[in-house]
């Protein structure tokens, strides 16, 4: 059952081929034998999943299961899970149990899906290669001295290893597509707005977004429909309709213009993910599809821009962890002063405290024009490049990543480097827009991942556009041996 996807799974459910329990149980075993070697997940609730699963397996014999009902998943451990520990991979939320669950949760839960347990993620999203968690890194099926990408990393890793057929994950600067790309497995971050936020744990409040790892576009169609829409609790949710994401997979590639950004095909790029992103895209053309090379002159700044507003946002967001209300206190305070700094010095890890001062630096008196108001003029200039483009093509596609996965521990003492990791994924979060990361091959024996980019609310083409190139390949059917 392990190697089967959610579409595949849902048939043997409808077809009576094996129950929720036992599916649940056959995840849970995967789990528990496979996960102390990758160190996906932070918890695992084999109770309420269980529970859950026989739920749902009373739901299909009472005739009312949706086509989602009794799939097992697992959810980011940023996601606030109603009685189950939520720690955003931080220390500082070690103990922390929500009372409710995120709406992402809540929906997805509400469409009969079991959740089997939290991942591991770098700590409150910050990274790029799940190396800043607290609960230590987690490490890529493909090849276990290797990161798996982040920040989302542990659902990324647990999809590709075949412990569950899907994860959520969020996506604030390519924190679905790199790790995606990375562990060889289909990954979508909505436009910006699609997926409710609420509950979802902030890091920097106008980039984040929920989105869907899974193993193939089909799979991941179908969980997205299912989790996104207006949630009026959310004050940046967008109420607008959400199509029928599995209903539009078949549309065909002929006619379909398919933009090229040159910067995307420049100086760094990996000649083995070159020769892979090549390739899938002459499957493309094979299709029908019309290339055309276009340009995003301002994608160079798109850095710089980021890492001054997710951490300007980041200092503002994460400045309720002051060890009064809740979260990690220090002992023995000597007074007031004291608390606060030890809490924070203790429960914060080092890139999170690196990423407060610089925000705080930037939203200071005196630098808030020089840095922070610079970088938002930047930043409207990265989405009119995507404007722009838009207006002559379809969608926009090349490498997700300039490399294939990198070995851990080899940019811990270098943060610019490891930054650099997310140099292809960061301006589709600065511009609000839809992006994905398919399989599209090897390069010596790792995965190499192809970027989609859409316009708004465009999430239906990208999976269509997916949908069709895994016609024509079995990337995204390779598993990678399991690792005990």
């Amino acid at each position: 059952m392990h190697e089967l996807g959610i579409a595949e799974l849902a048939r043997g459910l409808d077809a009576g081929e094996y129950s929720s329990e036992e599916l649940t149980r056959e995840v849970l075993s995967r789990i528990e034998r496979l996960d102390k070697t990758l160190n996906t997940f932070i918890t695992v609730d084999a109770e309420g999943a269980l529970a859950a699963a026989r739920g749902a397996d009373e739901r299909r014999a009472a005739g009312q299961a949706g086509p989602l009902t009794g799939i097992p998943l697992a959810h980011k451990d940023i996601f606030c899970t109603n009685g189950l520990r939520t720690s955003c991979g931080s220390r500082m939320l070690d103990s922390f149990i929500a009372p409710y669950d995120a709406a992402v949760v809540e929906r997805l839960g509400a469409n009969g899906m079991v959740n089997v347990g939290k991942t591991n993620m770098d700590e409150f999203a910050m990274g790029s290669s799940n190396e800043t968690s607290y609960y230590g890194p987690v490490r890529n099926p493909w090849d276990t001295g290797r990161v798996p990408g982040g920040s989302s990393g542990g659902s990324a890793a647990a999809v590709a290893a075949r412990l569950v057929p899907a994860a959520t994950g969020t996506d604030t600067g390519g924190s679905i597509r790199q790790p995606a790309a990375l562990c060889g497995i289909t990954g979508i971050k909505p436009t910006y707005g699609r997926v409710s936020r609420w509950g979802m744990i902030a890091f920097a409040s106008s980039l984040d977004q929920g989105g869907v790892f899974a193993r193939s576009a089909e799979d991941a169609a179908m969980v997205l429909g299912a989790m996104a829409g207006f949630d009026e609790r959310d004050s940046t949710s967008v109420e607008q309709v959400v199509p029928d994401y599995s209903a539009a997979l078949d549309q065909p590639l002929k006619g379909l213009k398919v933009g090229l950004p040159k910067e995307f095909f420049g100086e760094g790029l990996e000649d083995g993910v070159r020769a892979a992103v090549d390739a899938a895209i002459a499957v493309l053309k094979e299709q029908g599809a019309e290339l055309r090379e276009v340009s995003l002159p301002n994608l160079g700044l798109s850095v710089p821009t980021y890492y001054v507003i997710a951490p300007a946002e980041c200092s503002s967001n994460l400045s309720r962890y002051d060890g009064v209300r809740f979260g990690y206190r220090c002992e023995d305070p000597r007074d007031l002063e004291d608390m606060y700094k030890r809490s924070r010095g203790e429960g914060f890890g080092a890139e999170v405290q690196r990423r407060i001062l610089v925000g705080t630096y930037a939203l200071s008196a005196g630098y808030y024009d020089a840095y922070y108001l610079k970088a938002q003029q930047c930043r409207r200039l990265i989405s009119e490049d995507f404007r722009k483009a838009f207006e002559a093509v379809d969608v926009l596609v090349g490498p997700t990543a300039p490399e294939t996965a990198f070995g851990l521990g080899e940019r811990a003492d270098d943060p610019v480097k490891m930054y650099l990791s997310d140099i292809n994924t960061l301006a589709v979060n600065l511009a609000g827009l839809p992006g994905m990361s398919i399989p599209a091959g090897f390069a010596d024996g790792l995965p190499v991942g192809l970027q989609l980019i859409g316009n708004y609310f465009d999430e239906g083409r990208l999976l269509a556009v997916a949908h069709q190139y895994q016609q024509h390949t079995d990337w995204h059917r390779r598993a990678p041996e399991e690792q005990s």
